[in-house]
């Protein structure tokens, strides 16, 4: 029979090695939790990645769309001072309206630009919508001292609600228009683009869009919706994006939209 001496050893190495055990399986179950989180984390790193890549390419095919139908107005033009025989207001159509084309091209491949390459599109842009409409079209682009013009926005953005301003609210209207962009700065991290006309306004635009449901209008719009929804998934980029009729608060026509954005994180 075992002594009691030789029972409290067996008992000693029975609860050492049951205590031994015990401190493997906590260490072999950290290591699986430890091992497991891990993977999920590359999961979720790889699922991100591929992601962001394919929104990448998805705002790439929006911004590819958003090569204006100002080209098809501007050849017109081009083609109307070459039946008049006006050769100087057409080369300085063409020359306008090439550069412009230029600055489409090279704008649309990149995710943002510069607050003066922005000015600097919309201005051209404007300028050209000029030549086309003459008397009819007066602009003004204001920027406050300070915004940092070296600052950058998302690429084509902008100039679809301007362009929908000239070809939606200004052309429709019997008189002579002005469309107004300003741009301000909130605060460190955010800034402010208004684009303002005196054109027939959004309630008018909406009926005479109703005979035409696959207008431009409506296409560009909805685009830029999906635009800015992407950019805030891929870059964090927030912009608050609002359009008013400005007969809803004033007593004057026309429409005004106003975005602003707040820089990625």
């Amino acid at each position: 029979m075992l002594g009691e001496k030789n029972i409290e050893e067996i008992f000693v190495l029975l609860s050492g090695a049951a205590l031994l055990i015990a401190v493997a399986v906590v260490i072999l179950f950290y290591t699986f939790i430890t091992r497991k989180n891990k993977l999920l984390a590359e999961k979720a790193v790889s699922i991100n990645s591929y992601e962001k890549k394919m929104i990448e390419l998805e705002l790439h095919a929006l911004r590819s769309q958003m090569n204006p139908h100002f080209v098809h107005n501007s050849l017109n033009a081009i083609q109307y001072y070459i039946q008049l025989n006006d050769i100087d207001q057409s080369e300085n159509y063409l020359t306008r309206f090439s550069k412009l084309v230029r600055q489409f091209f090279e704008y649309s491949r990149k995710q943002t630009i510069r607050i003066e390459e922005e000015i600097d599109l919309i201005s051209n842009y404007l300028a050209l919508e000029k030549l086309r409409f003459e008397d009819k079209l007066t602009y003004e682009i204001l920027c406050d001292d300070t915004v940092d013009r070296e600052a950058t926005i998302p690429s084509m953005v902008l100039q679809p609600i301007v362009e929908n301003a000239v070809n939606h609210g200004i052309f429709h209207k019997k008189t002579a228009g002005k469309v107004t962009i300003t741009f301000s700065q909130l605060s460190e991290d955010s800034f402010c683009v208004v684009v303002k006309d005196d054109g027939i306004g959004i309630k008018q635009s909406k009926k005479l869009a109703k005979n035409n449901p696959h207008s431009y209008d409506s296409h560009s719009s909805q685009v830029l919706d999906e635009r800015l929804k992407l950019l805030e998934q891929i870059d964090n980029w927030h912009v608050e994006y609002t359009i008013k009729d400005r007969a809803e608060f004033c007593d004057k026509q026309g429409t005004i939209v106003t975005l602003i954005f707040k820089l990625p994180n």
